[in-house]
């Protein structure tokens, strides 16, 4: 399985929603970046990124960007051969 890797908040919905969608795919370990209690990772996942918003997802190398992001990609069939990559 690949290594996932989300930024995120304490109190974001759609971290949540992102999280249960990738559960529910089989992920077992999702690496949180939580941007708002570790100072400078917000710069961090902008400059990465491009974006100022949370959920931003990583699988292994490829950003798959925010939760809206990650459920049309599960609709197109594109997440699960990514997640077994």
């Amino acid at each position: 399985m690949a290594r996932v890797v989300m930024y995120s908040t304490m109190v974001c919905p759609y971290c949540n929603m992102a999280e249960r969608l990738l559960k529910s795919r089989g992920v077992e370990a999702i690496e949180k970046i939580l941007i708002d209690r570790e100072p400078g990772k917000r710069e961090e996942m902008m400059s990465r990124t491009g974006r100022r918003t949370v959920p931003q997802i990583y699988i292994d190398e490829t950003h798959v960007g925010g939760f809206d992001d990650l459920s049309a990609l599960d609709r197109k069939g594109g997440l699960m051969p990514l997640l077994a990559a």
